[in-house]
């Protein structure tokens, strides 16, 4: 016999006939996403670096992880597009790329002086974009809301 318990996990939140795609958690997500992402462009492009290239420095600023399949790991880019992002960081002198002393074939990537100096400028971008988008939340809510999120990543 089910309890009562596993027969509301196994019905779950939506319901196949009621379910509207647009106003479900998924595209939610991925809207608010979106939204942060086009924000923080407009804030970082007088830095000339973009939301994406963001996501690596500030990944790699706090030794994350230090690989370029790492970060494909890390932020879901595929490797191709990952090489071309790396380039360009390297291009404009904010990362570059380090064989292994261990391993010849390995290839670490670190910041540069210049890429560890533009991460303060970095922080305080998506502080305040981040601010912006939860204006009208107050602390607890904003909280609440990040111990969903994490809730959420952790299955």
């Amino acid at each position: 016999m089910m309890t009562t318990e596993l027969l509301n996990a196994m019905s779950g939140h939506y319901d196949a006939k009621t379910y509207l795609p647009r106003e479900s958690i998924g595209p939610l997500l991925h809207r608010a996403r979106m939204q942060i992402l086009e924000d923080l462009d407009r804030e970082l492009e007088p830095l000339d670096i973009t939301a994406a290239q963001y996501v690596i420095l500030v990944t790699l600023s706090d030794h994350d992880v230090t690989s370029a399949s790492g970060l494909c790991r890390g932020v879901s880019y595929d490797p191709g597009a990952m090489t071309r992002m790396i380039d360009r960081l390297e291009r404009k002198g904010l990362v570059r790329r380090v064989r292994r002393a261990d391993d010849r074939r390995k290839v670490d990537l670190e910041l540069t002086d210049e890429g560890k100096a533009v991460r303060p400028k970095l922080i305080a971008a998506v502080v305040k974009v981040l601010n912006h988008r939860l204006r009208g939340f107050n602390k607890a809510e904003v909280e609440q809301f990040a111990e969903f999120l994490r809730r959420m990543a952790s299955e």
